[in-house]
């Protein structure tokens, strides 16, 4: 154990935040924890100053000094103009990967998969929570999914040298990339590529809906999962449940500088002063943050001591079952484990000592060649409430707006091409993607794109958004429309 204490944040959070924080203080105290803690405020209180994030500037400057950071469970207020604390949190300190095991406690803990060990490695930063969105038309608003290279990389690195760590045999692969061909097309190819270095590893891809009904079936088949970010954070959830409760769910956030570590669940706040939350999930966040900071011997202490008071049916009231022998509260669950500090469980397999900081499988990425890139088209997005929404009549207006050098070649309304050969089933809306490509044996130039705008413009054509359609080595980087 580090003689030396290593420097942390602690938010208490909202709801049952601060008692369940308490609880796990005491007993990472009680176990011998080198821990300089440096309590920072974020959440509620800060959101009913007017700070729209969640944190102020003197928390964000403790948390520049240590980026080490053990958090409560944060009450995020409704409406516009609010951040996700989480979210801002885990971009802002660039952590990338989330990192959730889910593992059986059975019989101790209800489950119908007794021999469930599995982790899901969830990217963190991008994905559709990059919050990117617009409300377009009357009708159609928008999120942007934004799936990058880099970001895709670094996160199934970092799941297979985990893997690989831990002495894990598969790394899984989840993705909807037969119907997000380009965005999750992205991370399949990049995890196939990276998986070819890590031979040792078994490798395999399931489409996300699948995917998500064998966690829910079949959890022992699967050791380690890696998703971009919006399938991780459902995935991870419903993994927890099937594992016994998402109460008993902790999860470590980890990057090249610093990490975060937290329950999984949210804050409770219709149990809030009640005194019987478990503090179990933030709990054994705790060992993993102390895993990561090196202090093993604390580590395990803690670990095997939660593991036995599981076993000697002391258990909170969402935990009540047929091995439950006395229900007790937050504070009495921290003293049973404090009291148990250096046993060992007897029918639950002894945690293991770990292998320290998570951050050892960050992994340092090379910068890859640009790849050739040439405009080929362009998708006008227009808002067109007209002629009955007949796609024909748009079609038409637009052929005679396209110039010399462009024609339209399709119009698709939620994604549906409508025209040409459109069904006069599909319901439209008014929000309409307009493709127009280069005329035969022409190219496109950033100029006729703005020539086209500017003819749109002048006829009363209402253009909401375009986006450039480019080849990247001679590979379309962009989706045809669904018909065409």
């Amino acid at each position: 154990m580090s003689e030396s204490q290593d420097k942390i944040c602690v938010a208490r959070g909202d709801g049952i935040g601060p008692e369940i924080m308490e609880a796990t203080l005491r007993v990472l105290e009680s176990a011998g924890a080198k821990l300089d803690v440096r309590e920072i405020q974020v959440g509620a209180e800060v959101y009913r100053r007017g700070v729209t994030s969640g944190i102020d500037e003197d928390s964000w400057g403790v948390l520049m000094e240590r980026p080490v950071l053990l958090k409560g469970p944060i009450t995020t207020p409704q409406g516009g103009g609010v951040k996700s604390l989480n979210v801002t949190l885990r971009k802002a300190l660039g952590l990338f990967a989330n990192v959730r095991p889910c593992q059986s406690w059975a019989p101790f803990v209800r489950t119908a998969h007794p021999e469930m060990d599995l982790v899901i490695v969830r990217e963190n930063e991008e994905d559709l929570y990059a919050g990117i969105e617009h409300r377009q038309t009357a009708e159609v608003t928008q999120c942007l999914k934004l799936i990058t290279q880099p970001g895709s990389e670094r996160v199934i690195r970092y799941a297979f040298a985990w893997a690989r760590l831990h002495g894990r045999k598969r790394v899984t692969c989840m993705t909807k990339d037969n119907i997000m061909k380009v965005t999750d097309g992205l991370f399949r190819k990049t995890f196939n590529e990276v998986a070819r270095e890590y031979p040792e590893l078994e490798s395999e891809h399931l489409i996300i809906d699948i995917g998500s009904a064998r966690v829910a079936t079949q959890p022992e088949r699967f050791e380690v999962i890696v998703t971009p970010n919006l399938y991780g954070d459902i995935l991870s959830d419903i993994a927890a449940e099937v594992a016994g409760s998402v109460g008993l769910g902790a999860s470590a956030n980890v990057g090249a500088s610093g990490a975060m570590f937290e329950a999984i669940h949210g804050s409770a706040p219709d149990l809030a002063g009640q005194g019987v939350a478990n503090p179990s999930g933030l709990l054994l966040a705790g060992v993993m943050m102390l895993r990561h900071l090196g202090q093993r011997e604390a580590a395990l202490a803690v670990d095997n001591a939660w593991r036995r008071t599981l076993e000697d049916g002391l258990h909170t009231a969402d935990l009540r079952g047929a091995e439950t022998r006395r229900v007790v509260g937050s504070a009495a669950f921290a003293d049973a484990v404090i009291e148990r500090l250096g046993e060992a469980p007897r029918r639950l397999k002894a945690a293991s000592p770990g292998v320290g900081a998570l951050a050892a499988c960050v992994p340092t990425l090379e910068r890859r060649p640009r790849p050739e890139k040439a405009l080929v088209g362009v998708d006008v997005f227009v808002d067109w409430d007209e002629a009955d929404r007949a796609p024909s009549a748009l079609g038409e207006r637009l052929t005679a707006l396209a110039g010399s050098s462009l024609r339209l070649e399709m119009i698709t309304n939620r994604g549906v091409q409508v025209w040409p050969r459109g069904l006069p089933q599909t319901v439209c809306t008014d929000h309409w993607r307009c493709r127009f490509r280069p005329v035969e044996g022409g190219a496109t130039t950033h100029r006729e794109v703005v020539a086209l705008l500017e003819r749109l413009s002048a006829a009363g054509v209402d253009f909401i958004k375009t986006e450039h359609l480019y080849t990247f080595d001679g590979a379309p980087g962009f989706s045809l429309g669904q018909g065409q």
